[in-house]
């Protein structure tokens, strides 16, 4: 039994350890928007993500229900950050213009190379090991009308070969992490605790190991400002 003591408190921002993903779209001059969010969450081959209404990713998908949900590891949280505060939205929103710069070219501004999808128009982050090409279904407006919920279903999944577990469908948690941004902080996951009994690849990979440097990634903890998410 802990002897801590709870506080009540009311923090700024509830982001408590989420993956980050790197939110490729069509513009209308068919150039690519890119933009990272932190609320982001899968069940079965369908994913939500929250969008701010006012980001060019929201006016993109409303009018070109395609996206790609790159996921990227923790050694890009360079990048990451390098596109936190632009916006493909042109003028910057009100709310936005205090901290956010307009940029029209967000893949060369984060130093990362667009790859072509298979089945939708948006580009794949060439540099992020797993890689979601998804369409959208729905996209209801949430926060008063401060936020969309943008319902995708998956229709291929891209994996780098070195973190599918061998002649399986299975990605090796124990080859790859994604990116955690904990409290306006991107971290690593910490080395494996423990499975699920639900696991179908306990014993595939043994403790993963720490991240190497570079676009695989350190298990890197690094501050982080401003917000990834919503998208720009």
């Amino acid at each position: 039994m802990t002897n801590d003591k709870h506080l009540v408190i009311r923090p700024s921002i509830l982001y408590f350890g989420t993956p980050v993903a790197l939110l490729s779209t069509e513009n209308e001059d068919g150039s690519g928007n890119l933009a990272p969010v932190s609320s982001v969450w899968a069940l079965g081959p369908h994913v939500v993500l929250g969008v701010g209404c006012a980001s060019r990713t929201a006016r993109n998908l409303a009018a070109r229900p395609e996206v790609v949900i790159n996921l990227p590891s923790p050694g890009l949280w360079e990048s990451v950050e390098r596109l936190a505060p632009l916006t493909g939205a042109y003028p910057v929103p009100e709310a936005k213009r205090a901290k956010f710069r307009y940029e029209p070219d967000k893949f060369s501004a984060a130093g990362l190379s667009p790859q072509p999808s298979e089945l939708v128009r948006p580009a794949r982050v060439a540099e992020c090991a797993l890689q979601l090409e998804a369409r959208v279904t729905a996209a209801p407006p949430g926060g008063g009308g401060s936020f969309l919920t943008v319902e995708c279903e998956v229709v291929r999944v891209h994996a780098a070969e070195h973190i599918v577990v061998p002649g399986t469908q299975h990605i090796d948690p124990a080859a790859w992490s994604p990116l955690i941004y904990n409290f306006r902080h991107y971290h690593g996951l910490a080395p494996e605790i423990g499975h699920s009994f639900r696991s179908e690849t306990a014993g595939s990979g043994g403790t993963a190991p720490a991240a190497p440097a570079g676009p695989g990634g350190p298990a890197a903890t690094a501050p982080a400002a401003p917000d990834p998410g919503p998208a720009a």
